[in-house]
């Protein structure tokens, strides 16, 4: 199976982290050839127009989310417990896929608010699985402003140290609502 040329890769990290950092209007096609190194028709080699970057984002979100899902149905304490848990801002793929998306969507991108209900939906159906469709979404919730929290403090650095206590007091509420 032939690479996917690593210039590809250079330029969609770099769409991803622009979006990140100084959101959708500012992450133009020549501010993402700069930030990935290539020339904008290097840029437009791999990708002819933005929608096209749009869609090979939402590719690796969904590739991204799948991967998540398949975890959280191992997780040896459960999905509840996992989802919780993975709530904070990690700097993984799946975080910054995630928050690179949610720009797109809080300029009212479809297709990305389509994908995005998706996802939610799957993490909720195996929320439910394990914990019911009440506690299921009261989890989801918790998840949800935990990540909101991280990403309006910033998502980075030290934010996550007073969260990590969070966690485990909602971990203990899990355990409550589980009875």
């Amino acid at each position: 199976m032939p690479r996917k040329p690593v210039a590809r890769d250079a330029v969609l990290d770099a769409y991803e982290a622009l979006l990140i950092e100084v959101g959708e209007r500012a992450a133009t096609l020549d501010a993402v050839a700069k930030r990935a190194g290539v020339s904008k028709g290097g840029l437009l080699y791999h990708f002819p127009n933005k929608e096209a970057l749009i869609s090979a984002l939402l590719e690796r979100l969904d590739l991204l989310a799948k991967e998540d899902i398949e975890q959280m149905k191992a997780a040896p304490d459960g999905s509840a417990a996992y989802f919780i848990r993975s709530s904070l801002w990690a700097g993984t793929p799946m975080d910054r896929a995630f928050v690179a998306a949610t720009r797109l969507a809080e300029v009212a991108h479809e297709e990305t608010r389509r994908r995005f209900a998706g996802i939610q939906q799957q993490w909720l159906d195996v929320l439910a699985e394990d914990v019911g469709p009440e506690v299921a979404k009261a989890v989801s919730y918790m998840g949800d402003g935990l990540y909101f929290n991280a990403m309006f403090e910033g998502g980075q650095g030290d934010g996550n140290a007073g969260r990590e206590a969070d966690v485990e007091i909602l971990l203990g509420v899990l355990d409550r609502l589980r009875k």
